[in-house]
């Protein structure tokens, strides 16, 4: 069962009513945006974009978009969406990925190492652990996956791919292990090279801040300190042009994490646009 992660705090937050239009750049399993249609009728409607569209609801009032969120001005100019009231951002990875993808996000799992959330991308993380230098490698395990070993580990993956191909978790999984560290941190930042998602991130907020009408608000979750950075270093920069409404990111509730454990690292940021 798909639970949305902080529901109740992201309603409260974009604050949804009757005949306003709503951006959820982040559709995944269509949790938030089937809580905001509830609220948003009976005239306003909700852009749904996610990198593959895997579920699809029957609702005269939401649009599904195939494609990457750093295309939010290009999208919503192609589907004439406006106003936009408020535009929601989750950008945890969802259940799905972790459990019925098969493509190596989770590494208790035995499955090839892909990590792309969409098929279209031509980097995969087999590529980056068979191709690419020892530095870059390293490079990406300290900035994106902040492991204290990444040297380490890189050095684990080189010597180890001349043997032969790294081309399952389980494989690199072990790899990392005689590296002695663990390999969350490992697969944090190869998913995060994969898809660009940081990069992405930057791209994608000031489109949004631009999108909005005046009053509109912005909601983003996001579950690890990189993009938490990104997100507060954003808001704090456009000071002048927000009301900025969570002074502190808000967590889950214990009884949250009790019923969903992988909302524990969630932060919700909030703001108003002036």
């Amino acid at each position: 069962m798909h639970i949305p992660v902080l529901q109740k705090e992201v309603l409260q937050y974009l604050n949804p009513k009757p005949n306003e239009n709503f951006i959820d750049a982040t559709y995944g399993e269509g949790g938030h945006t089937l809580a905001i249609l509830e609220r948003n009728g009976p005239r306003g409607k909700i852009l749904g974009i996610d990198w593959e569209i895997r579920v699809r609801y029957k609702n005269e009032r939401l649009i599904l978009v195939q494609d990457n969120f750093a295309n939010l001005k290009e999208i919503v100019e192609k589907y004439k969406f406006q106003p936009v009231q408020g535009i929601l951002f989750d950008l945890g990875l969802s259940s799905w990925h972790l459990e019925k993808s098969g493509r190596g996000f989770s590494f208790k799992k035995r499955e090839p190492l892909d990590m792309r959330y969409s098929l279209e991308n031509k980097l995969c993380a087999e590529k980056i652990v068979n191709y690419w230098s020892k530095f870059d490698i390293e490079k990406i395990l300290r900035e994106y996956g902040q492991e204290r070993k990444a040297k380490r580990v890189a050095e684990k993956i080189i010597e180890e791919r001349k043997i032969k191909p790294i081309k399952t978790t389980v494989q690199l999984r072990e790899i990392i292990n005689k590296a002695r560290t663990t390999p969350r941190r490992t697969f944090q930042a190869l998913r995060i090279a994969v898809n660009d998602e940081l990069e992405n991130l930057k791209k994608v907020l000031p489109q949004a801040l631009e999108i909005l009408e005046p009053g509109g608000r912005l909601v983003i979750i996001s579950f690890h300190s990189l993009e938490d950075r990104i997100v507060k270093n954003f808001l704090k920069g456009n000071q002048n042009l927000l009301q900025i409404l969570t002074k502190k990111p808000i967590g889950p509730t214990q009884t949250e994490i009790k019923i969903n454990p992988r909302s524990r690292s969630a932060k919700l940021r909030a703001t108003i646009k002036l």
